[in-house]
């Protein structure tokens, strides 16, 4: 009998159908030839789309000079994006990992030191509702998603949960947990189905950190880089937290993250109480320098903010009398479409009318397009959706 071939891989993204092999700008091509417009920048990583020129020749150059050395010496690419990201954020000094998950495990073990340093017992870190902050085992215990920590107990203790966008709940929380040191928050939720909180929740949650001493921690893993119009999200509402972390856009494609701090969240960390082999490298941080000075330089960002408005009031305009839309919503290009029911099924139907996006929270579509999207490339994903979803039942 002949034996079952097995696959190689693990199974932890289950059957894959489609094979992309090539990219340009929104479009990507699969090995059979049909191109596609990619509507989620391989999940909000490619804001500046596929094969820039610029990453491309940053990559070349330094993979031509010097990939990799370890963090035992100066690294000038790594200081250079760090005063980059320092200047566009306001805040003071980063610390370079190799994804978001990373760049949260560094968030949080800043915000213990933190309390550990105050001389707190067991300190505990405000997280909230349908929030995605990674897969480690940390990240995962920080995010309020019960069916992505199905079968990973005992989690990681220190989190107290309350739901989104909801001051009030953060306030109670602090009457009953003389221990809390810290919020970790998204500006806007992505995996929970592109949530986006009232206009002054984030100003409330600053005013809550300063009446208790606790570190604002801003989960940017997706919103930052340009996504929602401003470098980071937070700057849509005039604050300053204390930490953000971002990784995603920044490197297009090349694994990377960061964690920002300022004041005295930035003096926590002293030799030995933090690291990473890969974080920061040469090439790493070459195409971060890229990506960043390829936004600001080309008014990228702004065309995030711009594009992302217009293509969600061509949604609401072009969706107001379906039944099955509940919602529309979004900040910049990241928008969700929610429906009133499941529809996963979506993401294959898309695919063949030559479009990538997926669903989140089971019934919301998530659009996330990089920024070099045309205005005719907008156009074709407006009208596709919206034909996908007239046509759904």
């Amino acid at each position: 009998m002949r034996e079952r071939k097995m696959s190689t891989l693990m199974n932890t993204y289950g059957t894959r159908t489609l094979t992309l092999v090539r990219g340009e700008g929104s479009r990507v091509w699969d090995d059979q030839g049909k191109d596609y417009i990619d509507a989620i920048s391989g999940i909000a990583v490619c804001g500046l789309g596929h094969s820039h020129p610029a990453v491309t020749r940053a990559l070349a150059d330094q993979a031509g000079t010097l990939l990799h050395v370890s963090n035992l010496y100066n690294i000038p690419a790594q200081k250079q994006l760090a005063d980059l990201l320092c200047r566009e954020s306001g805040l003071e000094r980063a610390f370079f990992s190799n994804s978001g998950a990373e760049a949260n495990e560094a968030a949080i073990k800043l915000a213990r030191k933190y309390g550990a340093d105050k001389g707190i017992q067991n300190p505990a870190i405000i997280v909230m509702e349908n929030s995605f902050h990674g897969r480690t085992l940390a990240t995962l215990s920080a995010t309020g998603n019960k069916k992505v920590q199905e079968g990973f107990a005992p989690l990681v203790e220190g989190f107290i949960r309350v739901p989104y966008n909801n001051p009030d709940a953060v306030r109670e929380a602090a009457s009953q947990h003389s221990n809390i040191v810290a919020i970790l928050v998204e500006p806007v939720q992505g995996e929970g189905g592109v949530r986006v909180p009232a206009p002054d929740y984030l100003n409330q949650l600053r005013e809550i950190c300063d009446q208790n001493q606790w570190l604002l921690m801003l989960d940017e893993i997706q919103t930052g880089n340009g996504r929602t119009g401003r470098f980071f999200a937070f700057q849509h509402n005039g604050i300053k937290p204390d930490v953000v972390t971002t990784a995603k856009g920044l490197g297009n494609g090349v694994p990377i993250g960061a964690c920002l701090a300022r004041g005295h969240a930035a003096d926590i960390f002293q030799p030995g109480n933090h690291g990473s082999t890969f974080g920061g490298n040469p090439l790493a941080c070459r195409a971060g320098i890229a990506v960043v000075e390829t936004l600001l330089e080309e008014g990228l960002i702004e065309r995030a903010g711009q594009l992302g408005e217009w293509l969600i009031n061509e949604f609401r305009e072009r969706l107001k009398n379906d039944e099955k839309v509940v919602n529309i919503r979004g900040q910049g290009l990241m928008i969700g479409i929610e429906l009133n029911r499941p529809c996963a099924d979506l993401v294959a139907l898309a695919r063949e009318h030559s479009l990538l996006i997926n669903v989140t929270a089971g019934n919301t579509i998530r659009l996330l397009p990089p920024f070099v999207l045309t205005d005719a490339e907008a156009e074709q994903l407006v009208s596709g959706v919206v034909k996908l979803i007239k046509m759904f039942s």
